[in-house]
């Protein structure tokens, strides 16, 4: 089973590899790079000959509801060429490629593919724009470098789901600056992830709707290192949204047409569900902190931080 760069990755790829650097390191409005004709072409085929059929269980979204995105994180499981593709970005030579091309050294692959794997977005189906979350939930690693391939033979800019590379989503979107990237067959999107690496994509809207053939696929491959640059981390944070603003024909006194009104609808109930997640997360911490609050044990350790203090100010003759 070929796991070596040559036998994967596109010539045109590892000659480019020493200019790549500079170009991660430019890119506005954050780190990022664009290779086409990232893989063989062959091997790229087969990961698309491949590609798993989308499976409802697991296009659940964050709150549970099935949506129009699937994604399998058992990378391995799907079948030989996926395991070839395994075994090639967990050796020494990829990630030792994928720094060089980066700058960002000791990079650690994620065995378990947490929220990586191949991704499957449908017709209606969009990315608001966010920020990923930025340490591993069982390592605890800092989460550095998302490496997307697509795997789209026919896509037109005009269907969405172009990959969007935002400044700041919260500012006016006139001061907003995006680069956009089309999901194209065998092209490869390397980003940095950080605090203000924000990305998203605009909605799918594919010539014949939910019976189009066309969807947009990918595979997303998630990369960490153990400690990170200390500008960039102002601590632990889950992914990060930023609802997309009405759009900007939509102003006073105009009448609505029916696509305003449901995109409308879309952006209320996507804000509704975002709220609904943060105040559930926010009762699970706070059943947590109660049950904690409650131990025989915190009330024992407090009395005992309570009597070592009045110690602390008798010796030093306090009241």
């Amino acid at each position: 089973m070929a796991n070596t760069l040559q036998d994967c990755l596109s010539p045109s790829t590892l000659k480019a590899t020493a200019h790549l650097s500079r170009a991660f390191e430019s890119a506005e409005p954050f780190s990022h790079l664009v290779i086409d004709e990232f893989f063989d072409s062959d091997f790229c085929q087969t990961l698309l000959d491949e590609f798993p059929v989308f499976d409802d269980e697991k296009a659940r979204n964050e709150n549970g509801i099935i949506g129009r995105k699937a994604v399998y994180t058992e990378l391995r499981d799907i079948g030989t060429q996926y395991q070839k593709l395994d075994k090639l970005i967990r050796s020494e030579k990829f990630l030792n490629w994928v720094s060089q091309a980066t700058g960002i050294p000791d990079l650690i692959y994620d065995p378990d593919y947490f929220g990586g794997g191949t991704h499957e977005n449908c017709h209606g189906q969009d990315l608001d724009p966010h920020v990923d979350f930025n340490r591993h939930p069982v390592t605890n690693y800092h989460r550095r470098l998302n490496l997307i391939i697509y795997l789209n033979k026919e896509w037109q800019d005009d269907w969405g789901g172009l990959i969007e590379f935002h400044q700041d989503p919260r500012k006016p979107p006139a001061e907003n600056k995006i680069t956009k990237v089309a999901p194209l067959f065998n092209r490869c999107v390397i980003f940095a992830t950080h605090d203000h690496s924000w990305h998203g994509f605009e909605r799918i809207n594919l010539p014949n709707g939910d019976q189009d053939p066309h969807s947009r696929k990918s595979i997303a491959l998630y990369f960490y290192s153990k400690t990170r640059p200390a500008h960039e981390y102002k601590g632990r944070h889950s992914t990060i949204y930023v609802e997309r603003p009405l759009p900007e024909h939509i102003q006073p006194g105009q009448v609505l047409s029916t696509a305003d009104y449901q995109r409308i609808q879309v952006l209320l109930t996507r804000r509704d569900q975002h709220l609904q997640r943060l105040y559930r997360d926010n009762h699970r911490l706070q059943d947590k902190l109660d049950k904690l609050t409650s131990h025989k044990a915190f009330w024992i350790a407090r009395m005992g931080l309570n009597l070592a203090s009045k110690v602390k100010r008798k010796l030093l003759g306090q009241k």
